[in-house]
């Protein structure tokens, strides 16, 4: 598959934001108009103290008292649109990215070979939508009406318009103290707290092994120190926060109480009214609500910083790539050519040089000692590792020259460790897809599962829960989902790994069927029982290809004298049954 044109380099994130302008500029209006209505009540107060006392009018208290009561209606009503339309915003950008997102999740775990594996993208885009929906936006939106509320204490008074301007700019200095006292900790913290939770995840996987060899102490130990290094760098982030915090907010009512003695000094001096003293003390403490806010709500605001930044850092990684044009449905032609496989972030190839052809309808073995590379080959056949150098082909075109949904369904894979998805047996076996009751059935009966399927609970409905199944019952299901739809190409790493004798046979059953059907058939295995049902034998030594050819002449090479002719081959003698 080819990248979508990143010519502009562009970021994709800043490109979804951009797309919801129209709703940011609409909230900016909207805030405008929201903050010109907060001043109604401090002018009704105004109003009040030097206009309706002084005349004893109750006419003009009731006028004022009425308007007063619509303009707060209207404000009530922007301020309901304006939440509205942020939360669209919020919506619109997961909807949007959403897809992106998983797919890239997906695609770090299998760039990574699996040292990656995390939901924490997942998470990352909630953060930032709720952030785009909450009221830390709508504080930025307000904080730069600031001027607004400034300029009317000038027209009030010039001596109370200069406080307010240095009472602004002192708490501005707060609020930037605040963000680079606590920055490094509270990015240290997040990098812990993801780091800590990717290894708990992991652990948890591992629950019986851990159990039963009495590891929790020593890994819970291990999970406190991470954990005491964490609260060490969050605790001082949030002293220094709370320093901040406190700070900013002694200040504002500090300030306001100064202004008001101020307004009463000016009162006594006779340059303003009564009303002004009151009005301008509570107008210095709306005009500097937005910067205190800002600074309570600083966490909020590094925490959508960290999630744009590690979204941004994974959409770049993980690009969006254009749908391929569509191919013919493949036949199983499989071709190596000088390929270099360097899985995950291994620093040297661990595949080197591999060059054989597979036909068409051809059974394959391939076996090896132990690190040898043989899952490493079928992963890489499978897409799933890059080729570093080289080519490896399906009917003449590359993996990343196939779409990959169009091509999964002509694909069977059994890998070493099978896990079967959250759902029901039949969803497992059609991989979620729509659901043939014929096509599951079948695929169940040629694994020789279907009798097993049958006495659980509910059948082919029955909901797979942790721990439900056994090792082997999960490989035979594996083995149906891999047979299902009757894919041209099968590929089973270690498929009898976990079966009984029982297994064993519906195993030879399965193999027998594919190779009637004509589809090709490649299997990793270290058992001896099964190589008499391949057409071909390949054997990997250190990553490199040491010898492929027809079954017999490969195990005639391998026992007796013959295995001098594979130098190559440094493996123990095999046990009694395997190879």
């Amino acid at each position: 598959m080819k990248r979508k044109d990143d010519s502009i380099n562009k970021s994709e994130l800043r490109e979804a934001l951009a797309a919801s302008r129209s709703s940011f500029l609409s909230n900016a209006v909207f805030s405008f108009f929201i903050n010109i209505l907060m001043l109604a009540p401090i002018l009704y107060m105004l109003e009040v103290y030097d206009r309706v006392l002084t005349s004893n009018s109750e006419e003009t208290l009731l006028m004022l008292t009425l308007l007063l009561v619509f303009l707060f209606l209207v404000m009530g009503s922007l301020d309901w649109v304006r939440s509205r339309v942020l939360i669209a915003t919020g919506s619109r950008l997961e909807k949007t990215l959403g897809p992106r997102v998983f797919n890239s999740m997906f695609g770090q775990t299998l760039a990574s070979a699996g040292s990656v594996s995390t939901t924490q993208p997942l998470n990352d885009l909630l953060s930032l939508r709720q952030f785009l929906s909450g009221p830390a936006l709508i504080t930025l939106f307000d904080a730069p009406w600031l001027p607004i509320y400034l300029a009317v204490l000038f027209i009030f008074h010039s001596l109370l318009g200069y406080v307010g301007v240095g009472a602004a700019l002192l708490l501005i200095v707060l609020a930037i103290a605040n963000e680079r006292s606590t920055r490094d900790d509270l990015k240290k913290s997040n990098e812990l707290n993801i780091a800590n939770n990717q290894e708990t995840q992991r652990s948890l996987r591992n629950t019986e092994v851990i159990e039963a060899m009495g590891m929790l102490p020593r890994l819970r130990a291990r999970w406190q120190k991470r954990q005491d290094e964490l609260l060490e760098h969050q605790g001082r982030a949030s002293r220094r926060g709370a320093l901040m915090t406190t700070s900013s907010k002694t200040f504002r009512q500090l300030i306001q109480s100064v202004m008001l003695g101020l307004g009463a000094y000016l009162a006594i001096q006779g340059e303003i009214t009564g009303g002004t003293v009151i009005a301008g003390s509570l107008l210095l403490g709306r005009a500097l609500a937005p910067i205190d806010q800002l600074i309570n709500s600083w966490k909020g605001f590094v925490s959508a910083r960290g999630a744009y930044g590690r979204l941004n850092k994974l959409l770049e990684e993980q690009p969006a790539v254009e749908p391929p044009m569509p191919l013919p449905a493949p036949q199983g032609h499989v071709q190596f050519d000088k390929a270099y496989i360097t899985p995950g972030k291994a620093e040297a190839p661990i595949l080197k040089n591999l060059s054989f052809t597979i036909e068409p309808g051809t059974s394959v073995a391939i076996i090896g000692p132990s690190a040898a590379g043989k899952s490493t080959l079928v992963r890489a056949l499978l897409g799933i590792h890059p080729t570093g150098s080289g080519s490896i082909r399906l009917d003449g075109a590359e993996i990343p020259q196939w779409d990959r949904q169009a091509l999964g369904e002509h694909i069977g894979y059994l890998p070493q460790d099978v896990e079967l998805l959250d759902g029901s047996v039949s969803e497992n076996i059609a991989r979620f897809g729509d659901i043939d009751p014929e096509k599951v059935i079948a695929a169940a009966m040629m694994a020789g599962v279907h009798e097993m399927i049958l006495k659980l609970p509910d059948g082919y409905d029955t909901q797979i829960t942790a721990g439900m199944l056994s090792a082997g019952q999960r490989q035979r299901i594996g083995l149906a989902r891999a047979l299902y739809g009757a894919p041209k190409l099968v590929v089973l790493d270690e498929p009898n790994s976990n079966l009984d004798t029982q297994g064993d046979q519906a195993l030879a059953s399965a193999i027998e069927a594919l190779k009637r059907s004509g589809c090709t058939l490649i299997m990793v295995t270290h058992r001896n029982n099964v190589l008499e049902l391949v057409d071909r034998i390949l054997v990997l030594a250190n990553g490199e290809l040491v010898a492929f050819d027809e079954r017999d002449k490969i195990k005639a090479m391998l026992s007796g004298a013959n295995k001098a002719n594979l130098p190559q081959y440094k493996s123990v003698a095999p046990a009694a049954g395997e190879l």
